[in-house]
């Protein structure tokens, strides 16, 4: 009678472990996406100010949390398969993966961190230089395409102020028809040529200049993709102890 007793609370602790599993395995498929939509946004609607950045710790993090995110929704469906199947093989396998992936979540924060660190520096050392020597030149689309957007976007203009724009190639081609800015400087840039008039009222004079713009964007969509990892890792934790627990509730299967 006592072992009868003894193997249905075994049997009822078990289901309730599977469920609550199970009810993981949909959150956690779902917080795969959510991530990967973080990596994949990261690269499509910013990917023009990565061309501005020198290092490319910020564009690996993001392709790495959009690798995360896949393997996180394909171990999310694997985990519900272990679950109602009982099979401990395939709940080694996933209890793997949820290592795996937090092993990848984990690197992705300490990359972050570490650009976090450096990123005022390569701002400092980089940006002007990009902007001056690269601005409307051969082969450099991408780069004018970034800084106009840059410019117009955080309402900005130059790398630490409009002055930047007297010392840049293009300033002393044929291109720059006159003008004194590009007119992506300025405050209503349909007006054709407005870059000729560099006063206050015409364009963007922000104190700091773009770097101070874009640093704290950076810094800011780094503290999303490390709030994002942080938060799936917490998450995978959870995951990780109620699939030993299931993993020590079920017989050992035959080999």
């Amino acid at each position: 009678m006592m072992g009868a007793n003894k193997e249905k609370n075994e049997t009822c602790g078990t289901i309730c472990l599977k469920y609550l599993l199970f009810t993981f395995n949909f959150l956690f498929w779902l917080a795969g996406g959510a991530v990967m939509a973080v990596g994949i946004w990261t690269l499509v609607e910013k990917s023009d100010y990565i061309s501005l950045l020198s290092s490319k710790i910020y564009a690996v993090s993001a392709y790495i949390l959009i690798m995360a995110g896949v393997t996180v929704m394909v171990t999310g469906v694997l985990g519900c398969c272990a679950t109602f199947k009982e099979q401990r093989r395939l709940l080694r396998v996933y209890f793997v993966l949820l290592l795996c992936i937090f092993l990848l979540e984990v690197l992705a924060g300490v990359l972050a961190y570490i650009y976090y660190q450096q990123l005022n520096e390569e701002l400092k050392e980089n940006l002007r230089e990009t902007m001056v020597q690269k601005y409307d030149q051969p082969e450099q689309e991408h780069v004018t395409k970034a800084v106009d957007k840059l410019q117009q976007e955080f309402k900005c203009c130059g790398s630490n102020s409009s002055s930047d724009w007297l010392e840049s190639v293009w300033i002393r081609s044929i291109n720059a028809d006159s003008r004194s800015v590009p007119d992506s400087c300025c405050k209503s840039p349909v007006i054709k040529l407005c870059g000729r008039r560099d006063h206050p009222s015409n364009i963007y004079k922000v104190e700091g200049g773009c770097i101070t713009k874009l640093e704290n964007f950076i810094l800011n969509h780094l503290q999303i993709i490390g709030a994002v990892g942080v938060g799936i890792a917490c998450v995978q934790i959870v995951g990780m102890f109620f699939t030993c627990c299931l993993y020590r509730s079920l017989k050992s299967e035959p080999y």
